[in-house]
């Protein structure tokens, strides 16, 4: 009998046949491979209770002789498994037996080769004993040992059965991966080497979440803060909360209607580059922007939120969901400008829009649908420019290709928005909110249509969204200060 070779069993299908006993002489072998990634090791984590630190503190690890988060050996024997249950010999296979000797740790992505050899056959019991190995990508054996099975004896052809969509998203780590990213550019940003973070003038930091997100921007290299504010209670947070001011400049005022007004006067002079709203109201911080002339641009001003999105595959920006609460026509021509510029500065080429309305089609019922055709009239003459739009579009079908599929939707923008414009603050807010409460998304924010980018974030963001707005605002105004002559 003809020992068969399966080697390279990676393939995703969507059927599964076995091997019987008779199929499987001695020296019989297969194999597949499987490359590790850091989700991988959470999953395993998450579902076995497992939360040994050296497999997910990277600063533990780090710290230790592991030099990086590890997988727990049982992973790997885990791929074992997988290749004797599915392949070899396949579905009907009963494990009676293992025995493994982990060799050495495997790390995120180490890519992963499994073995499985014949070495014995019980004809009555319908028995087979098998070598197992698996070595990763340098061929260093990292799990070696001996499985027993017992094979099937009839051919088993079946549908793989449909498993749930895992998601494994920290917005923790997603927020500050991209703020270290963007720092690390910062850094690199100057030709001739020099690095020059953005001047910004910090509007009242007088809470701990407001003072401490922006001190951690100024840490990362992202800002270099002008603190404006009652001085004593600047400080005072700070020595509560073990900050470290030297060498920080502050400018002491009264309060926070008179932070406000030194502040766009700091951006109005070009002072600073970009504002961070500290411990003070939104209308509070806006109503100075807008009466300083010099400040004011062509454009309405508007807010643009960035969102990481656990079930989305790429960052999406949504606007206006915190400054214009009914936009006419022609504020929303702004709007999408602003946000197409946004989406431009942070390498998108050319950002996809999807203009939100409650349905798909154009009705003179919904006054947001109208608007919607009209805005794609204006990109289509050049009054808009930068993005490629398309509305009216249902949320569904604007973020869900299947969706618009169904839906008999043609479109280059449904399914992949970059960017999702909402029809009023009420329908912005109530979405934004949603996906950060409930979907676990994590977002950042920023004010766009002055001469200098705002930060501007709820008095429930904490330091991880207070810190990635000012990393937004830092790239955007950097990227203005490179296009000035």
């Amino acid at each position: 009998m003809n020992a068969p070779d399966l080697h390279g069993l990676n393939a995703v299908e969507h059927t599964i046949t076995n091997l019987t006993f008779d199929e499987l002489p001695v020296g019989a072998r297969a194999s597949l491979s499987r490359t590790l990634t850091q989700d991988d090791i959470m999953s395993f984590a998450l579902v076995s209770g497992d939360v040994n630190p050296a497999h997910i503190d990277a600063e533990y690890a780090n710290a230790s002789k592991f030099h990086g988060t590890i997988a727990h050996g049982m992973w790997a024997g885990a791929l074992i498994s997988s290749l004797l249950g599915t392949r070899f010999p396949g579905p009907g296979t009963i494990y009676e037996g293992q025995v493994l000797h982990f060799h050495r740790p495997v790390r995120a992505g180490d890519t992963l080769i499994v073995e499985a050899v014949v070495t014995a056959r019980d004809e009555e019991r319908k028995q087979l004993t098998m070598d197992c190995t698996v070595t990763n990508q340098k061929g260093a054996v990292v799990v070696s040992g001996e499985a027993l099975v017992r094979a099937p004896t009839q051919r088993v052809h079946r549908a793989v059965a449909a498993l749930p969509t895992l998601h494994l998203f920290d917005p923790h780590t997603r927020l500050t991966t991209w703020v270290d990213g963007w720092a690390a550019d910062i850094a690199a940003a100057s030709p001739d080497g020099v690095t020059r973070p953005v001047t910004c003038a910090v509007v009242h930091p007088c809470d701990a979440t407001s003072l401490s997100g922006a001190m951690a921007a100024a840490t990362r290299g992202l800002i270099v803060p002008i603190l404006i504010g009652p001085e004593a209670r600047i400080r005072a947070v700070a020595e509560e909360l073990g900050l470290d001011l030297t060498g920080v400049h502050i400018e002491s005022v009264e309060h926070s209607h008179a932070a406000a007004q030194r502040a766009v006067a700091l951006a109005a002079e070009g002072t600073a580059e970009m504002l961070i709203k500290g411990s003070l109201h939104t209308d509070e911080l806006m109503h100075a922007v807008i009466s300083e002339p010099r400040l004011r641009t062509k454009r309405r001003i508007s807010h643009v939120f960035r969102f990481d999105i656990p079930a989305y595959p790429k960052p999406v920006l949504i606007t206006d969901a915190a400054i214009n609460i009914v936009p006419t026509l022609a504020e929303k021509a702004d709007i999408i400008s602003n946000a197409i510029d946004l989406a431009r500065v942070l390498g998108v080429a050319k950002p996809k829009v999807a203009i939100l309305s409650a349905v798909e089609t154009v009705t003179p019922k919904i006054a947001s649908t109208l608007d919607a055709a009209a805005l794609c009239k204006m990109a289509d003459r050049g009054q808009i420019v930068g993005g490629v739009l398309d509305g009216p579009l249902a949320f569904d079908n604007a973020i869900s290709a299947e969706a618009a599929r169904i839906k008999g939707i043609a479109s280059e923008v449904a399914g992949d928005a970059d960017i999702l414009m909402v029809p009023d603050l009420e329908a912005g807010n109530m979405l934004a909110k949603q996906l950060e409460y409930l979907a676990g998304a994590a977002s950042c924010g920023i004010v766009l249509g002055a001469r200098v980018p705002i930060a501007l974030t709820s008095r429930a963001d904490g330091e991880d969204s207070r810190l990635a707005s000012a990393a937004l605002a830092a790239r955007l105004a950097l990227a203005w200060r490179q296009r000035r002559p």
